[in-house]
């Protein structure tokens, strides 16, 4: 698989002269500067382009060419935006970039409550803590409906047996500090939002005030009409993709739970079955997160790759631990659910299969990782640490090694 790193353009800390270094062959990256709803335009797209290339690598997935919300909710201007995106992809594929990382989340693109949570060795990871994100939502956001919706949570089998969520959350209200409860809102709203959905940025005064307009605009909407909306919008970019040779892989939600009253669609297995079938273009496919999947006690995340790889475009390599009580974090890149080693030998097997009929290759990027030796201190995004990722892309690029090494040998 092609050795790929996410790199937030010529501002971001970590150059590619670093990447290179490190062993990293491919690009996953955006034009942020782009406001959303605007056409990224090819002469934007080639500038970016040529500027990674000048760097000895090449700009090997977009990730993300936002779908603005319009059409997601199906807004008036829903099939404007659309155009617009159709004609972005079409100068994406004319400067030659053509597998294209999506999500179709409502509002928030991922979530957790704690960005920084210690580990024993002293690095620190990605927590999620259902009892604070609840507090969050009751307390701080004050969502309509949220204490009721919190009333009726219930954990999957195996995890969080007997847990009331609500009365922690009560109970973290009689507690929680100022500088705690601002913390949530940094975490939650700002800064795992601002550098991917632009949606929110530091800048925003009022960013619960505009949190609160965007819930909004999903008054009405359920699962199943989430589900046409993102089937109108699949069924519009399919000829584009076609005619372009453009694939389209989207993300699955992070966490893969239904929070803030927002549905989610692409959460488990049959999320996953449902758009493939409903959409069923080969164009039309999964970018596999091992990472968000795995946050999900009832995913089976080896099983879901065997099933998904030939409609899988990217993939992600991270894994999450869930605790006994449901809450989950981040775990390292050769430990907690997700069993990378074999998704490892999956996605290579997928890649060798199409090889042969279309030397197309399979990008993968590791996903997260620790913050580790000082990456808290350089200003990186959340979750995009450099040293932390560098481990993670070692021990990834150990594990490809050693199957291309056993692989040799049976030849």
């Amino acid at each position: 698989m092609e050795k790929t790193w996410r790199w937030f353009g010529k501002k971001d800390k970590i150059t590619l002269a670093m990447l290179r270094q490190i062993g990293v062959e491919g690009i996953v990256t955006a034009l942020h500067d782009v406001p959303l709803g605007k056409v990224w335009t090819r002469e934007a797209i080639r500038d970016l382009r040529e500027y990674i290339e000048s760097e000895g690598l090449r700009w090997s997935v977009v990730e993300s060419l936002p779908v603005t919300e319009t059409i997601k909710y199906g807004g008036s201007d829903r099939d404007e935006q659309i155009d617009i995106y159709k004609q972005s992809l079409r100068n994406l594929a004319a400067e030659g970039i053509r597998t294209v990382c999506y999500n179709f989340m409502p509002v928030l693109d991922w979530a957790r409550t704690d960005l920084l949570h210690p580990n024993d060795d002293g690095s620190s990871n990605l927590y999620f803590s259902y009892a604070e994100f609840a507090y969050f939502d009751i307390y701080i956001l004050r969502r309509e409906g949220a204490r009721e919706d919190w009333a009726r949570f219930r954990f999957p089998d195996g995890v969080g047996a007997g847990r009331d969520v609500l009365a922690e959350a009560d109970v973290l209200a009689g507690v929680m500090t100022a500088e705690r409860s601002h913390q949530l809102v940094e975490n939650i709203v700002i800064k795992t939002q601002g550098f991917v959905s632009g949606n929110f940025s530091e800048n925003d005064e009022a960013p619960l005030d505009k949190f609160r307009q965007f819930l909004n605009l999903y008054a009405g909407i359920d699962k199943a009409q989430l589900r046409e909306n993102m089937k109108y919008f699949l069924e519009a970019v399919m000829p584009v993709c076609d005619e372009c040779g453009i694939d389209m892989c989207v993300h699955p939600d992070d966490p893969p739970i239904e929070i803030l009253g927002l549905p989610r669609i692409v959460r488990t297995a049959d999320d996953i079955r449902w758009f493939l079938n409903a959409v069923p273009n080969p164009h039309n496919g999964l970018t596999f997160c091992a990472g968000s999947l795995s946050a999900g006690a009832y995913n089976d995340v080896v099983a879901m790759a065997r099933e998904f790889a030939p409609r899988t475009h990217f993939v992600h390599l991270r894994s999450c631990h869930i605790f006994p009580n449901g809450d989950f974090t981040e775990a390292s890149h050769l430990g907690g659910r997700a069993d990378l080693i074999e998704l490892c030998k999956i996605f290579e097997a997928e890649e060798s299969r199409r090889s042969v009929a279309s030397h197309h290759n399979l990008p993968f990027r590791v996903d997260h990782g620790r913050t580790m030796l000082g990456d808290e201190t350089r200003g990186y995004n959340a979750g995009y640490s450099f040293l932390g990722r560098m481990y993670a892309m070692a021990q990834m690029q150990g594990v490809l090694a050693t199957l291309a090494h056993k692989s040799a040998k049976k030849i």
